[in-house]
């Protein structure tokens, strides 16, 4: 890893469908997309070779609305992931980015490895550090709400 590279491993109690499908289908996507005092107001997928996916985060707190968007390069499921990610917003520093998750299961729990990359600088790359990780920790949830809603 580089310094303008991102890698976050978190371990799910979810099997591994589950995570993937966390990922591609947009009602599970818009269920934890967004760091901590935001919500995913609009998501949608095409999880295909080539197919596009648009996500709008959004705080009332702060009054900030971003729209993200990108393309699917790679979709092995339920193992792995690979998209591009840009914010669509003008002046936006970071550019085009690639996403990879790889994920890797035993029963009902998932090791998930997160890479982003390349970033601008580590001013960027930190940032996205913190906003992903609040994500995760809603993914986490989310994904313990739907396992006990199906017990």
């Amino acid at each position: 890893m580089t310094e303008h590279e991102l890698t976050i491993t978190r371990v799910f109690d979810a099997p591994r469908e589950l995570v993937y499908r966390a990922w591609t289908d947009p009602d599970h996507l818009a269920s934890w997309l967004g760091p901590q005092k935001f919500t995913a107001s609009s998501v949608t997928t095409d999880p295909r070779l080539g197919g596009r996916w648009r996500a709008c985060i959004s705080s009332e707190e702060y009054g900030v609305e971003r729209w993200m968007e990108g393309s699917y390069r790679e979709l092995d499921p339920p193992g792995r992931l690979v998209f591009t990610y840009c914010w669509d917003q003008p002046g936006d520093e970071v550019g085009e980015t690639l996403v990879t998750i790889t994920l890797h299961g035993t029963g009902d729990r998932t090791e998930m490895t997160f890479h982003q990359a390349p970033f601008p600088n580590e001013v960027e790359r930190d940032g996205h550090f913190h906003g992903w990780g609040s994500s995760f920790e809603d993914l986490a949830l989310q994904l313990a709400r739907i396992r006990q809603e199906a017990r």
